[in-house]
């Protein structure tokens, strides 16, 4: 995923219902009606079969999955210095750190991938070196021209494209100097006759001829030798031909410590405490060089920020909570744990569906949601309503929801037929139907996982009953829960179908009833939020 900073995420709660999904998605197209095109719906958990209907229906996608919105490197604000390529010169590096005021630049190949990190400290270190080893190696030919200010004398003949050996600076023509000469030989002389002959006789490699103007014969030397003629000293001539090696030569390319902008901040904490590096590079997906983050912008990363809808529980919503900045709630639950740092808008009414709220919102603003949104809207407040037969649903749902169907140009039986139609799906597995609409929730010391399954048809859930009731035990096991339940919304009966992995005289005195091997049919209950949790958190309480 990738994100931009400037975005605001939009999110209803995890193993999302279609009124969580629409709910995200609406207001943030409300948004997008205001001219706050920032806002953008993202979803924690898969699309159940009945949201996907309703999506294709409609015509709409999904929200993008999100895995959790914790800080990663691309939330830091990091440093963007220079880049340095590999065959960029020692002095050009040099110079860059010197204007950019860093001290420690990336260096990557001609396609910009990284390929190491060099430092003020490397360049001066081999600067000091080559005062006693005057040697260099694999020096590009044009990088010393450009050094020198010079020219390539022999430019039409030259077939030297690299040199390596040592540097030598001839004062005469004697014996010493024909005995330190060799074919790789770099030799620094002036215009003198006697030296260049000497030089060329040893079958050096280079000739830099300083102070000069370019005589005829010289450009006829042989292209086995590279003659550059320079307007500098032989001293300076001599430190530039070491200031004119590629900072591929000198530069960190093993092992290096770097990281991607996807990676979480505080992994890369951790990774950094183990290095001795002051900064550390920055790449892209691609593994092109963005920038170089230390260990100061770990102090403090900027913060995602987000806006809830449907829910406002900690067990319910985006993981590392913490390391988000929330904006807004929009929900029709109980108040629950969500703590944030300064006072944000919360919007909580007592309604059916978290999707009639945010349709007041269109209607507050003077906005009317297109034909196909209205249709969606209209579809998550009849999910969440159960048709308008749960108990939660008030004269507001129902004004609603018969509002957008006019917009959309749809009747609500019409919705009402496709949105149930497929739920008693028999050949999908037991983990996947307890987790299409699975929530966690905390009562006093006690945690309880709830899933809920509306349908018309029950028979094949009762033929199921010990494949869900295993793997309730071990979802309440594994999570270590103190009750795991099932609600299976009976359409027809009106009433739910309750199976419960827990103490029998928990159910008992919540419900006034006498359960028989971990199952009890409730009248009239319909609804988790609102005939379920209540109960049990007046047991509790």
């Amino acid at each position: 995923m990738v994100v931009n900073m400037s975005e605001i995420f939009v999110t209803g709660h995890r193993n999302p219902d279609t009124d969580s999904i629409v709910a995200a998605m609406s207001y943030a197209a409300l948004q997008h009606s205001l001219g706050q095109l920032e806002y953008r719906a993202v979803r924690l958990g898969s699309v159940t079969d009945e949201t996907r209907r309703m999506l294709d229906k409609f015509g709409f996608e999904a929200p993008e999955f999100v895995k959790n919105l914790r800080a990663q490197v691309r939330d830091l604000d990091f440093d963007r210095p220079p880049v340095i390529g590999e065959n960029s010169t020692n002095e050009f590096a040099w110079v860059s750190m010197e204007k950019s005021q860093y001290s420690t630049l990336p260096v990557a190949d001609e396609s910009g991938r990284l390929s190491g990190i060099i430092t003020k400290s490397d360049i001066a270190e081999y600067d000091m070196m080559t005062i006693e080893h005057n040697y260099v190696e694999e020096l590009p030919v044009f990088n010393l021209v450009n050094a020198l200010e010079g020219h390539l004398v022999n430019e039409f003949l030259c077939t030297v494209t690299e040199l390596t050996g040592n540097v030598v600076i001839a004062i005469e023509s004697d014996e010493g100097l024909i005995a330190e000469l060799t074919h790789e030989s770099i030799v620094i002389c002036a215009a003198n006759s006697k030296i260049i002959e000497t030089a060329l006789s040893a079958g050096v490699a280079c000739i830099v001829i300083c102070h000069s103007e370019i005589k005829a014969e010289w450009r006829e030397i042989p292209g086995n030798v590279c003659v550059i003629s320079t307007p500098h000293s032989a001293r300076a001539v001599a430190r530039k031909i070491f200031e004119a090696t590629p900072c591929k030569r000198i530069c960190h390319r093993d092992k290096l410590v770097y990281f991607h902008l996807d990676e979480y901040v505080d992994d890369v904490k951790e990774k950094m405490l183990e290095s001795k590096y002051r900064s550390y590079p920055v790449v892209d997906e691609n593994e092109k060089v963005v920038g170089m983050i230390s260990g100061l912008h770990m102090l403090r990363p900027k913060k995602k920020q987000v806006v809830l809808v449907d829910h406002n529980e900690i067990s319910q919503s985006v993981p590392f909570l913490d390391q988000v900045e929330i904006l807004e709630i929009i929900d029709h639950h109980r108040l629950a744990d969500i703590q944030t740092g300064q006072p944000i808008s919360v919007r909580n009414e007592p309604v059916g569906s978290t999707t009639t709220i945010i349709a007041s919102m269109f209607i507050e603003r003077g906005v009317m949601p297109s034909q196909q949104l209205a249709g969606l809207m209209a579809s998550a407040i009849l999910s969440d309503t159960v048709m308008f037969k749960s108990p939660t649903c008030t004269k507001k749902d129902v004004a609603m929801a018969e509002r957008l169907c006019r917009v959309a140009k749809v009747s609500i039986e019409e919705i009402g037929r496709e949105l149930f139609s497929s739920s008693n799906d028999e050949n999908k597995s037991v983990e996947e139907l307890f987790n299409s609409d699975y929530k966690l929730f905390n009562i006093s010391e006690q945690t309880l996982g709830v899933g809920q399954i509306t349908c018309d048809s029950v028979e094949w859930i009762e033929k199921r009953r010990s494949e869900f009731m295993d793997y309730m035990a071990s979802v309440k096991r594994d999570a270590k829960l103190d009750m795991v339940m099932l609600m299976v919304t009976d359409l027809l009966r009106e009433g739910s179908h309750l199976y419960f992995i827990c103490k029998p005289e928990i159910i008992s005195q919540a419900f006034g009833v006498e359960p028989v091997d971990g199952y009890v049919f409730l009248p009239g209950v319909m609804s988790r939020k609102k005939q379920i949790i209540p109960m049990l958190t007046a047991l509790w309480g």
